[in-house]
């Protein structure tokens, strides 16, 4: 309430996202800030599937209209550049006063134009009822005994003296002083506003150490060694986890399920082995591999799956399966090392609930969305398109990597000038097997143009121009939610 247009509002205790979203709706800028994952995805979910509304900028042609009519003046010269900062157009509340009244030269000019008007029907009526009536003498209501053309000067005379009336009225209150009513912009309801571009952030904890009434610091290894191996960490909670729920892929008959799960001992990057089948009934051979689990709060590198990936095969491991929150985008080119390849995992925000997780093993909390298929098609005026073909998918029960078909990717986006640090979507698509045609229109609640929507239900992209930059970034989102990225040289 006490922010202008424009302006940057930091919550730092995001809870369920409403500052962001009402930051969002009113257009300030935002940022907002939580310990819990949990609280970050369902804020994120709320701004992103939420509709805004509309408001006319001041600086903008429509918003420079407005603004002319609501002043009754003529409309801004000014170039605009649709800067948030110059505010909105917003409703007013006029103060009349006499002093209001006296200094508004328009009403001279405004009574001049309808006495050209009036003057005439009143010199009329009064030859046609022989009368010398002045204005303020002329009776509201037509006597039943005249004329009828006197009756009808009668009414013409009045339909123009209250019309004179109402454009004087509309003057005064045009031309007084006006409180602004800041939290009543006006709408353009032909617009449909979403989310403005928005980024998640995370950054490693800070770790906290009591001190005791001396101010000295307490060493928590100091403590009683019961009571500490009694608490569980992260990666203890993690496995407990992965043991009951298992590792999803995007098919239901892809699901890796251990049959033993045990600690691996040392400080490498691997910190247990995982048992499980391959295989078709009676053709069942046990595979053992190197599980690494990545940092609460943080991001895989590809670095981090290198090294893991070593250690398998100096271990003598099958496959690695790396479980992360976040893989950066290098990490998500890494499919195999050697003989040892490489699944990559992402782990559900819901494991952050931790104690509050009723661990039942149904689920997806470890979900492996594989490599994109993706051809670079070259074009004969030098720009390029590319085609996703699928997603390459790991079968547990042949141990082979097979390419599954567009059906399990909802969407998937373009960067086509990627500079390594943020990705920017340049072009969207959308597939899948469902329907997101009628989705997309119960979302809007409007109809879609079917030309506009069939170059985006498309596995195959507008042409466009090489990067500046050398590179091109694709992100790839299955109906789960998970999402991947790679990125080509060009």
């Amino acid at each position: 309430m006490a922010a202008d247009p424009g302006d940057l509002v930091l919550d730092p205790t995001c809870g369920s996202g409403t500052t962001a979203t009402f930051a969002e709706q009113r257009g300030r800028r935002w940022i907002t800030i939580d310990t819990s994952r949990v609280a970050l995805a369902l804020a994120r979910a709320r701004i992103m599937g939420a509709r805004y509304p509309f408001y006319l900028l001041a600086d903008s042609r429509e918003g420079q209209l407005k603004e002319a009519e609501v002043t009754r003046s003529a409309p801004s010269t000014q170039p605009m550049h649709g800067n948030l900062r110059h505010g909105f157009v917003y409703e007013r509340v006029p103060h009349i006063t006499l002093k209001s009244i006296a200094n508004n030269a328009e009403i001279d000019v405004i009574w001049d134009q309808w006495q050209t008007k009036l003057e005439p029907l009143r010199e009329s009526l009064n030859a046609a009822l022989n009368k010398a009536w002045q204005e303020w003498e002329i009776p509201r209501d037509a006597d039943p005994g005249w004329p009828d053309p006197a009756k009808k000067l009668h009414a013409d005379w009045w339909q123009a003296r209250i019309a004179r009336q109402k454009e004087i009225d509309a003057s005064i209150a045009a031309r007084a002083e006006f409180e602004t009513l800041y939290d009543k912009p006006y709408q353009n309801t032909k617009c449909v506003r979403v989310a403005g571009p928005f980024t998640v952030e995370s950054l490693s904890p800070h770790r906290m150490l009591g001190v005791d009434e001396d101010d000295e610091l307490i060493d928590g290894f100091q403590e009683d060694r019961a009571e500490y191996s009694a608490r569980q960490s992260f990666p203890q909670w993690i496995l407990e986890n992965l043991r009951t729920a298992g590792v999803q892929q995007a098919h239901r008959e892809d699901r890796i399920s251990f049959t033993a799960l045990t600690p691996w001992p040392g400080e490498g990057a691997i910190c247990a082995e995982g048992s499980y089948f391959e295989g078709q009934e009676g053709e069942m051979r046990e595979k053992r591999a190197g599980i690494f689990i990545g940092p609460e709060f943080g991001t895989v590198q590809r670095s981090d799956l290198v090294e893991a990936a070593r250690e398998c095969g100096e271990a003598g491991f099958d496959a690695l399966i790396a479980c992360a929150f976040n893989y950066e985008a290098h990490a998500t080119e890494f499919s195999k090392l050697g003989r040892i390849p490489v699944l990559k995992a992402r782990m559900n925000a819901d494991l952050h609930m931790a104690a509050d997780l009723k661990n039942t093993g149904k689920g997806n909390l470890f979900v492996i969305f594989g490599e994109p298929d993706i051809s670079l098609l070259p074009q004969d005026d030098g720009r390029l398109c590319i085609k996703v073909n699928g997603v390459d998918v790991f079968k547990p029960q042949t141990g082979e990597v097979i390419s599954d078909s567009t059906n399990g990717i909802a969407c998937w986006f373009i960067d086509t000038d990627y500079n390594q640090e943020s990705f920017f979507v340049r072009h969207a698509y959308f597939l899948g097997a469902n329907d997101p045609y009628s989705a997309l229109k119960t979302t809007l609640k409007a109809e879609i143009d079917p030309e506009a929507w069939a170059s985006l239900n498309s596995d195959t992209s507008r042409p466009f121009d090489k990067p500046k930059s050398g590179r091109i970034a694709v992100k790839v989102i299955n109906h789960l939610g998970d999402e991947v990225m790679k990125v080509f040289k060009v």
